[in-house]
């Protein structure tokens, strides 16, 4: 946010605990919400040319199971979709990352940045 920007804020014209929520949200928040697809999403790391197009990580997938809410092996808990990134908010896998890659595709953020870990949405 800019300079005029910040003093056309502070000028009055908005409420001050407006103009602090909007100086204090980040980027990724300010991010339109929405849902993932419903079902079972399997998670794997690739494999090679010789063998398994992907290898399955045990207890690494998930399912959507509505608008906000997920279960998996380690059991459930909440979500939230902003922009592409699935962020799981409560449970087992909370602050667990993913950018959303397709409608049916996920990449597992690590340190900021997408792994090599995909969970693709594989049924109901």
């Amino acid at each position: 946010m800019g300079p005029l920007m910040i003093r056309l804020l502070h000028s009055r014209l908005l409420p001050s605990a407006l103009v602090g929520a909007l100086l204090a949200t980040p980027a990724l928040a300010q991010s339109e919400i929405g849902t993932v697809e419903r079902g079972r999403y399997v998670c794997e790391l690739p494999g090679d040319a010789g063998g398994d197009v992907g290898i399955v990580q045990d207890g690494a997938g998930f399912s959507i199971e509505s608008a906000s809410r997920y279960t998996s092996p380690q059991g459930g808990g909440t979500y939230l979709r902003r922009g592409n990134r699935l962020i799981m908010t409560s449970g087992p896998r909370n602050g667990d990352e993913y950018q959303i890659v397709g409608r049916r595709f996920l990449r597992k953020i690590v340190d900021g940045q997408p792994s090599r870990l995909r969970c693709i949405r594989q049924g109901r």
